[in-house]
């Protein structure tokens, strides 16, 4: 029959060809097309034949062809066919569908969307014919049935896609079905349909099928809902990623239903993803616009979900095309800065830490990217190292090069710039760890920002090829040419820029013997440049050199060792082997080092400083290096027994011209001797019991240990007899730096100040505590102070800068540290033991002894809490006697720091209880200074900062310090241990009735109740001091409440997020609701009393106006928000805010009212009187005028700003109580008019004066404008006695 047809349909009249079809069964048509399809012969030919003898004109026609198409859907997806002859059919029946009329495609379309719903697409292929029927039957213009009306062709269309996006799909057939998709005109709700279920469907698909349904959705998001397809994608992940790391926390998960899935594998996956995602956005630039955009909408919602380690890595990925990379660093960078400010938000407030539990940490997150990216992630890497570089430049240290300090400034301002250089570092650390192919280009720009940025500070660019060189310095040997290049720069950078990178690169010298060959090349040419800054930093390279390669035999210096991980065993294997070599190498340096000698002063301090640390680490290196500084003293010192001085400083100076330098810095020589003598003979006794095969060296030591011994004691023993006259330094001396023969004594008395201080530990160290060495110390000493003395009073006349600046000391940190060991003890037992009274004989001039212990003790706490935080524990054991042994994890900080406060509460005590005349201010300060630095040890959640706050509140209550500098102290303690605890609102309100009870009403017929909650408020304290510490302390509660309210309109605004769970963000939003509104209130009830306050002009008034006027602002913001969630919702406005309003209308707008007349009054009062004296006295008083009158207008300047925020404040209450149906302007009264003000007074006396000169004409008028300016004046009065 098959070939019937197809021999009818080769002839030109369709008519035999029509009635052969008619004549078949039913069921022939579809088995005889199946036949021949299965045979694989002329399937297009029969399928052509039957639509041409099947003419959409007949209704039998079209029931045919309609037959056909039902047929051949399941016939290609059946997958019993060739996939071409599949193509074959479908394209045939694509070109004839258009032929269809409307009913035909619409009960066509339905068969699919019924084949859809019942899962029996496998291949997909028959989705090409159903885009092109939905196509066909948007365009038709016939009315068709559905349900029990009609509709157009395009509405058809619209039912469909709706039914189909609510319907139930089969996994296989989602990525067939979106791709079908983009080939149908769709409109924009349409196209929002068929995102959304196809975002549904993410979860019920294998990890592996996401990547090609993803391309697909980006494909179809080209025409529209970028933002949904974008917003998706990313949600999906950063769920899964949550997920996997919620399964590694608790690894036996209790749900076993959730199929755990390999942790490369959907990281495998989600860079497939990104990859997809990146290749869409080249082709369409409006994806990646729309990406930062909902990036930067989502971050002020809700960071955590915005800026998750997948978005991060696809940010990063897309920021590689340059036109995009500007805008994406500036939000990260944005981003970071902002996640750290809130983070230290968070950590200084307790209420604050209460409403959000759960704190997102930016810095995490890019380094879990970072972490990620190591699973085949190689298009993210150039992002992570652009960022990582973008950081550091952007928020590079300020400080000079060195400034160490700054790392540990808690600046609030500081921090997170110095947190976002220190993440630049570790992105770039982490990255190089993990990322081989990208180590050399982060090595090559580190590199050359140290050369390029030398002028300004570089030390995190060196800190950071430190850590580099250290995680690696045996990969690093593959990059080794970059650095040698480095190494032909030296010569131009700055000295310290040259000692940070030779440190840093010092790990790789051990293994690279061409590195460290071209550094010494380099270093060779530089010792004999012109340049000092080239010298100096060749001596720098050889010092460092002759550090780090030991001789055979060389002792180690356990203090000194640098640990440099794994790597270490092949660098000393390399050592020992070489170690002949090293010492010929070393030798050779040496002989460098020693022309040196004699350079410059600058050149010659350096080898004195670096040869002790050379000795340390290089023992068989003594006899060269003592030698040679023996050769070098011999040369200033007179041997002769009774020669004063001993040492000849004339040796010491160099003339050119008229200026006079430093040539030998004779003092920085023998503290050198005296370290490396002392060194040596620890090192000598050391090796006391050792074997002795080299007698002659021994001997040699001994000869120069001699020769050092019986000098260092010569010179001690004439120094203490020498007179300043043998120096030519005594009082009459010229110390002017104009002169030659000043700059000349100065030199002279710094070098005698030096060698006293090198003598005197020389003699200390020797002495073994002996009454003869004591007593030469105390001579030595005495010398010293002598020419100190006569310093600072030369200093004190002559006020140059120089003068100025101190000698820096000779004294080594282990000296001072076994001073200060012994000292620390005597102090803080002699402080917290001996009562101050006892010790009235000790004081000098000056300071008591008692006040100089507590100076000592505060700026050693503050400098470990500052320098080694780290060492801590450590710190607070070793001040603990009774407790030695514990071990370094037991230590409990919060009980040892705890111990200490009562030891100074006890003393702070005693000092408040004290009587008038021995209460002691500067000491009582400095105590309140060592517990304030001491209470940032305790525990906040601890039981021994709830007793320190409760102590601290009752000494406040009942202590009436009126000394103003304690008062401030004890009051900021409070105020910063106490929110550390809970919100101080409570505490401001009682502190400001306390203030309003102490300096009395504006409204003098008012007597106030002798309320006093706190003595420390008195006539003395309350203002200014209390009154803006209060103020000082009610800004930052503003601060923390306006966060909040921003924080509650972006969460008002995420409508998104809240789909899932959204009573949990509506408890949320409740929650902060409430702890902003009883915020505010309580602030309210503050403001209340202090605008009542007859506050004294000047600081108070003008820092209280300006407050007011941000405490409105807020309370606009506050109106605003609940204005925008009236408009997104029809949620009434809740109780308390209700309250609120009310509470403003009654207990602060009034009362601002009054106050700023009472302001008024005051400054008018002082403008009066000024204008009398100006009537006096006019010209000498001018000046005086014109002073008062800027006070007045600079302090009056706060008072429209706040009328005008005021008025803003009751302008969005009226627009919230139109939206809310509430009306909230009933508890506002009407506000005074600021334009124009009767001043009753001043008419009143303008009219007697004017009656009194018209009293024979009209005397009725002058009684009846009294009796009505009585009556005005009265009304006010009462309206205010209403108070009481």
């Amino acid at each position: 029959m098959a070939q019937r047809i197809l021999s009818l349909a080769a002839e030109e009249g369709p008519e035999r060809l029509q009635e052969a079809l008619q004549s078949l069964p039913e069921g022939e048509l579809g088995d005889m097309v199946t036949r021949q399809a299965l045979k694989g012969r002329e399937t297009a030919a029969l399928l052509r034949g039957i639509f041409k003898g099947s003419p959409c004109s007949q209704r039998s026609g079209v029931l045919r062809r309609l037959q056909v198409y039902k047929h051949c859907v399941p016939l290609v997806e059946s997958g019993d066919l060739h996939l071409g002859k599949v193509s074959e059919i479908i394209g045939l029946l694509m070109l004839e569908a258009r032929q269809l009329p409307g009913h035909a495609l619409a009960e066509l379309a339905s068969l699919f969307v019924d084949v859809i719903k019942g899962g029996s697409l496998t291949n997909g292929k028959s989705l090409e014919l159903f885009s092109t029927v939905l196509t066909a039957l948007a365009s038709s213009k016939e009315n068709l049935a559905y349900g029990k009306g009609e509709l157009n062709g395009e509405e058809f269309k619209k039912q469909l896609i709706n039914t189909l996006c609510s319907s139930k799909w089969d996994p296989r057939c989602v990525i067939h079905l979106a791709n079908m998709f983009r080939d149908i005109p769709l409109s924009g709700e349409e196209l929002q349909f068929v995102v959304e279920k196809v975002l549904r469907m993410f979860s019920k698909l294998d990890l592996q099928e996401i990547p090609p349904l993803v391309y697909q959705l980006l494909l179809l998001s080209a025409k529209g809902s970028k933002k949904t397809v974008l917003e998706g994608i990313i949600s999906f992940f950063n769920q899964l990623d949550k997920r996997q790391k919620e399964e590694q926390r608790v690894p036996e998960s209790v749900d076993l239903e959730v199929a755990t899935m390999p942790l490369d594998q959907l990281r495998h996956v989600e860079g497939t993803v990104i990859l997809h995602i990146v290749s869409v956005i080249n082709l369409d630039q409006d994806l990646g616009e729309e990406l930062i955009r909902h990036l930067k909408t989502e971050q002020q919602k809700d960071p955590g979900r915005a800026l998750c380690p997948f978005s991060v890595a696809l940010l990063l990925s897309v920021a590689v095309k340059h036109r995009l990379q500007e805008q994406i660093f500036d939000f990260l960078k944005t981003s970071i800065t902002r996640s750290c400010k809130d983070l230290q938000f968070l950590q200084a407030s307790k209420f604050l830490q209460d409403l959000f539990p759960q704190q997102y940490d930016i810095t995490a997150v890019i380094l879990e990217v970072v972490k990620n990216s190591a699973f085949g992630w190689d298009h993210v890497t150039q992002g992570l190292v652009d960022l990582g570089f973008s950081l550091m430049e952007s928020y590079e240290p300020k400080k000079p090069f060195g400034g160490k300090a700054a790392d540990n400034n808690y600046g609030l301002s500081k921090m997170p710039a110095q947190q976002a250089c220190r993440l630049g570092a570790s992105i770039l650390l982490e990255t190089f760890k993990v990322h081989e192919p990208i180590r050399s280009d982060i090595l090559e720009q580190v590199l050359n920002r140290v050369l390029t940025k030398a002028a300004s500070p570089v030390s995190h660019f060196i800190d950071l090829l430190s850590n580099i060189v250290v995680s690696a310095p045996l990969v690093l040997q593959t990059s080794s040419s970059k650095v040698t290049e480095t190494f032909d720069n030296l010569s131009f950078l700055p000295i310290d820029t040259v000692q940070g990178l030779l440190r840093a690169v010092q790990p790789l010298l051990k293994v690279s013997m061409s590195v460290r060959d071209s550094l010494i090349l380099v270093l060779q040419k530089a010792i004999f440049s012109r340049q000092l800054d080239a010298r100096k930093a060749a001596v720098a390279g050889f010092l460092l050199l002759l550090r780090n390669f030991k001789v055979l035999g060389s002792l180690s210096s356990s203090q000194c060792s640098q640990a440099i991980g794994a790597t270490q065993v092949q660098a000393d294997v390399h050592a020992c082997y070489n170690s002949a070599a090293n010492e010929a190498f070393c030798l050779e340096i040496l002989g460098s080092l020693r022309r040196c000698l004699s350079q410059q002063a600058d050149v010659r301090l350096m080898l004195y400083e670096g040869f002790y640390d050379v000795l340390r680490r290089n023992s068989q290196l003594a006899s060269s290096i003592m030698e040679t500084l023996l050769s070098q003293i011999k040369q200033y010192y007179l041997p002769q027994p009774d020669l004063l001085p001993p040492l000849k400083l004339e040796g010491c100076i160099m003339a050119q011209g008229d200026q006079i330098f430093l040539q030998e810095p004779l003092a920085h020589l023998l503290c050198c001797i005296q370290h490396c003598l002392a060194w040596y003979k620890s090192t000598v006794r050391l090796c006391q019991g050792a074997e002795d095969d080299e007698e002659e060296e021994e001997e040699e030591g001994v000869g120069f240990q001699q020769n050092f011994e019986e000098m260092l004691e010569s010179v001690t023993r004439r120094m203490i007899k020498s007179e300043l006259e043998d120096f030519e330094l005594d009082k009459s001396a010229d110390f002017s730096l104009s002169s030659g023969v000043g700059v000349k004594n100065n030199i002279y008395a710094i070098q005698v100040m030096g060698i006293c201080e090198v003598l005197i530990e020389y003699n200390f160290n020797i002495g073994n505590f002996s009454k003869n060495k004591f007593e030469d110390v105390l001579g030595l000493f005495t010398c010293y102070n002598k020419l100190s003395e006569i310093l600072k009073e030369k200093a004190g006349k002559n006020k140059s800068a120089l003068s100025n600046k101190t000698a820096r000391s000779f004294l080594s940190m282990g000296f001072v540290s076994t001073l200060l060991t012994a000292l620390f003890r005597v102090l803080l037992w002699r402080y917290t033991s001996i009562p101050t009274v006892v010790e009235e004989s000790g004081k000098k001039k000056g300071k008591s002894i008692s006040l100089l212990c507590l100076e000592g003790l505060l700026r050693i706490f503050n400098t470990v809490q500052q320098l080694y935080s780290a060492k801590i524990p450590q710190f607070l054991q070793a001040l603990d006697i009774t407790d030695g042994d514990a071990e370094e994890a037991d230590i409990n900080v919060t009980e040892k720091a705890a111990f200490q406060i009562r030891q100074f509460q006890r003393s702070l005590v005693n000092q408040l209880s004290s009587a008038e005349d021995d209460f002691n201010a500067k000491e009582t300060q400095s105590l309140i200074t060592v517990l304030s630095t001491l209470s940032k040890l305790l525990d906040p959640a601890s039981q021994q900062f709830l007793q320190f706050l409760t102590w601290t509140v009752k000494v406040c209550k009942e202590n009436a310090l009126e000394d103003i500098s304690c008062c401030k102290g004890l009051l900021s303690l409070l105020f910063s241990v106490h929110v550390l605890y809970k919100s101080p609102v409570g505490l401001l309100r009682e502190l400001a009735q306390d203030i309003h009870a102490c300096l009395g009403d504006i409204d003098q017929d008012i007597e106030l109740e002798g309320r006093c909650h706190f003595a420390v408020v008195n006539a003395k304290t309350a203002a200014p001091t209390v009154c803006l510490l209060v103020l000082g302390q009610v800004d930052k509660v503003l601060e923390e409440v306006d966060w909040l309210i921003k924080k509650l309109t972006s969460l008002g605004s995420d409508t998104s997020g809240n789909e899932k769970d959204p009573s949990q963000a509506s408890n949320q939003t409740q929650a902060l609701e409430k702890g902003v509104i009883l915020q505010l209130g309580t602030l309210l009830t503050v403001y209340h009393e202090l605008v009542q306050t007859a506050l004294p002009a000047g600081s108070c008034v003008d820092t209280l106006l300006r407050s007011l006027s941000k405490t409105y602002a807020i309370l606009t913001s506050l109106i605003k928000h609940y204005i925008q969630a009236c408009r997104s919702s029809s949620n009434t406005i809740p109780g308390r805010l209700e309250k609120l309003v009310k509470l403003s209308g009654s207990h602060l707008t009034p009362q601002c009212y009054s106050f700023i007349t009472y302001v008024q009054n005051i400054h008018s009062e002082s403008l009066s009187f000024v204008e009398e004296k100006k009537k006096k006295k006019k010209e000498d008083e001018a000046a005086a005028v014109s002073t008062v009158m800027a006070k007045v207008l600079r302090e009056t300047k706060p008072i429209p700003n706040l009328i005008f925020a005021i008025e803003q404040y009751e302008k969005f209450l009226i627009h919230l109580s139109k939206k809310s149906k509430v009306n909230l302007m009933q508890y506002m009264k009407l506000s005074t008019s600021r334009d124009f003000r009767i001043n009753a007074s001043v008419l009143d006396s303008a009219l007697q004066e004017r009656n009194s000169e018209d009293a024979e004409n009209e005397p009725h008028n002058d009684q009846s404008s009294t009796a009505e300016q009585t009556d005005e004046n009265q009304e006010p009065k009462k309206k205010r006695q209403r108070k009481k």
